[in-house]
């Protein structure tokens, strides 16, 4: 591969693979439900001081999943970017490349987690990931919709 190539497959791509690589670090013990209890409960029960602990519990339960879905949200736009390779409209094959790749990444961060003592692998969290990946494409989806359908004139005002 040539060194200008080489360049513009990183412009392409580097924002999508520090992304990844942020998600991955969000898979270590620094980032258990036991670490992020010690942050998460407290200010929940600040919130909310008359919450019973099991629904703080289950409070910070669903932060956490929702963290899933906004990482792969976040994933999924960017690999949109990186797929599209600067190309204009809305082709479904890039969407579906798009959730295949964060399908992928999904699975192998929960194989990582399932090698980190703190952590467990749950297919049930790929599942969740997937979705956020299937939301950000729904997002792009809606967005070209609203615009082809702009007058041209418009769009350039």
């Amino acid at each position: 591969m040539s060194a200008q190539r080489l360049s513009q497959w990183l412009r392409l791509w580097w924002p999508a693979l520090v992304w990844a690589a942020a998600i991955a670090s969000f898979s270590t013990d620094a980032f258990s439900g036991e670490h992020t209890s010690h942050i998460i409960l407290p200010l929940l029960h600040w919130l909310f001081p008359a919450a019973l602990p099991e629904t703080l519990e289950l409070m910070h339960h669903l932060i956490r999943k929702a963290g899933h879905v906004s990482e792969y949200f976040v994933l999924s736009l960017l690999l949109w970017h990186s797929v599209r390779a600067g190309r204009s409209g809305w082709r479904p094959e890039w969407a579906v490349t798009v959730v295949a790749i964060s399908a992928g990444w999904a699975a192998l961060d929960e194989l990582h987690q399932a090698f980190v003592p703190s952590r467990g692998a749950a297919m049930t969290d790929v599942l969740i990931d997937v979705c956020g990946a299937v939301a950000g494409q729904l997002l792009i989806l809606a967005f070209h919709a609203i615009r082809s359908r702009r007058p041209v004139a418009a769009a350039t005002q």
